[in-house]
């Protein structure tokens, strides 16, 4: 018997929550509680904090273009929100969710954080050596990413049913077709004497 479609929904608006209010709180106790180009370590020389403000993409890409990706992360989020009845699948149900609450995160700083509405700059503030300085929205949609490009080589579709079953059975009926023919007449062509 098959769940019912709501109940994945409800595991994507689970770990959109989970992302996002774990993004938010980390960006308001890093603000709270550290001034700008702070650098605090965590796990020498593997983890620091560095709290800056990128008002570009990742890498910060794009440093003069932050209504872009204000634009792209809504174009983003509302996508995702409209295949919500789609999704028949534990695996796509957690990584839209992830990608879900990690670019509603940072759309949230774009939105209301300074300089101004729609050009936000992004709270910024794990460090690891030889990385760019990323948040917890970036890793979760990073993860959200990652597992769709998991699903997608298994070939797992957002309805949970694996795009090669058909292209499997179909070969597998062939080869049993041919199986059953008889030794000498595939293909094969006879005289009138039957040789």
């Amino acid at each position: 018997m098959r769940r019912p479609a709501a109940r994945y929904g409800v595991v994507m608006l689970l770990c959109t929550l989970v992302a996002y209010i774990f993004d938010q709180l980390t960006k308001w106790w890093v603000v709270a509680t550290m001034t700008e180009g702070q650098v605090t370590p965590v796990l020498p020389p593997l983890l620091t904090w560095r709290f800056i403000r990128n008002p570009g993409a990742a890498f910060s890409i794009g440093t003069d273009y932050t209504w872009v990706f204000t634009i792209i992360m809504v174009v983003v989020a509302t996508a995702i929100v409209l295949q919500v009845r789609k999704v028949a699948s534990w695996g796509w149900s957690i990584a839209l969710g992830l990608v879900l609450g990690g670019a509603l995160g940072n759309l949230t700083d774009r939105l209301f954080r300074e300089p101004s509405f729609g050009q936000g700059h992004v709270v910024d503030f794990i460090a690891l050596p030889n990385f760019a300085i990323f948040n917890i929205a970036d890793s979760a949609v990073v993860s959200g990413v990652g597992l769709i490009c998991l699903l997608t080589l298994r070939g797992i579709g957002m309805d949970g049913k694996r795009s090669t079953e058909g292209e499997t059975a179909e070969t597998s009926t062939a080869g049993s077709a041919t199986d059953d023919v008889p030794p000498g007449t595939r293909g094969e062509g006879t005289d009138d004497d039957g040789r």
